[in-house]
């Protein structure tokens, strides 16, 4: 199936890994997915930023609803009463090592004994909007699958934080969905 995917659409899910390491997320979910497609300059992007969306907005939802990983909000409180400012690390040890330095995960063959960079899985839920992308394209007949896909495929799915995080922030179902169509009948 990735190999239908546009540049963009394959950077989405590039993106959503990369996110989910920087959050601490044990697990690549549909609001990865979500904060993916709007790093991209796809039709999903536009029509996101067209309601409103932003990533700071979309971000300061997810971590208020699932918390970030290993250190959250109260380790930072914490080490911050003492001179620590755990944002400030995070952000020195990402400049030098690079996006998730600090997440690391057992590999599976060597039992846990050697900690290693790994890579981060899609949840079902993840993996189903990516399966409904594709039926999504073969519903308007194209033979690929754009960021817009990925995004019909999320309203589709309509059951993930992401789907939660844009009801949230106004943008519904129906009219992301319109918009989306709009944008493609306008290109089209």
């Amino acid at each position: 199936m990735f190999e239908r995917f546009t540049d963009p659409a394959r950077k989405v899910t590039v993106d959503a890994q990369l996110v989910a390491r920087r959050l601490g997320h044990s697990h690549i979910g549909t609001e990865h997915l979500l904060l993916g497609l709007l790093g991209t300059d796809g039709v999903a992007a536009q029509v996101l930023g067209g309601l409103g969306i932003t990533a700071g907005a979309v971000e300061r939802e997810i971590v208020t609803e699932v918390g970030r990983g290993p250190l959250d909000t109260g380790d930072a409180e914490a080490l911050g009463a003492i001179g620590i400012d755990l944002d400030e690390v995070r952000r020195r040890l990402e400049a030098s090592f690079g996006p998730g330095a600090l997440h690391w995960h057992p590999d599976p063959h060597c039992r846990g004994e050697r900690p290693r960079l790994g890579h981060v899985p899609f949840s079902p839920r993840a993996k189903k909007v990516l399966e409904l992308s594709l039926r999504e394209a073969l519903a308007l007949k194209h033979r690929y699958i754009g960021t817009e896909h990925i995004l019909l495929g999320l309203v589709r799915e309509g059951e993930g934080l992401a789907m939660l995080v844009l009801t949230r922030l106004g943008a519904g179902p129906q009219a992301i969905r319109a918009r989306v169509l709009d944008a493609l009948r306008s290109a089209g």
